[in-house]
């Protein structure tokens, strides 16, 4: 499973229909639980830093590594193979602390532009999904 942290205001309906599209899509191990907090309770969640140790951080931010839907996919198989679950933290409005960017396991960029958390939770779900795909061998993605 793929635990995604996200900051900022509850989904809208357009924004949950995107997402519910491609979540009924996904299937174990890629399948996605949701903790939506706002910005101050974000922040105080991640001073606490209460991950496992089988927990892998990736953080979603601008400054990480731009990596290609293949490399993705190859990321959260090796994740899921060595048993661990995936945590994926998308920043608030203002990103995160350089303490939480220093704990995490990888920082992962979309781009060097900054995208609204709506829309990032969209295109975060719809890489997973594409990662799953590719994991799988399905025709969704290709190159």
């Amino acid at each position: 499973m793929i635990k995604i942290i996200a900051g900022g205001k509850k989904s809208s309906g357009w924004v949950l229909d995107a997402v519910n599209e491609y979540e009924k899509r996904l299937k174990k191990p890629f399948n996605i639980s949701w903790e939506i907090l706002d910005e101050d309770k974000l922040e105080k969640r991640l001073e606490k830093w209460d991950f496992k140790p089988n927990q892998v951080i990736i953080l979603a931010d601008e400054r990480g590594k731009n990596i290609s839907s293949p490399e993705l996919s190859d990321k959260l198989t090796k994740i899921f193979n060595s048993s661990s679950e995936a945590v994926i933290i998308i920043g608030g409005a203002f990103g995160v602390s350089e303490e939480v960017r220093n704990k995490a396991d990888f920082i992962w960029s979309f781009s060097r532009l900054v995208f609204p958390h709506m829309l990032m939770r969209i295109m975060m779900v719809e890489q997973i999904y594409r990662a799953q795909e590719i994991s799988v061998g399905g025709k969704y993605h290709h190159e």
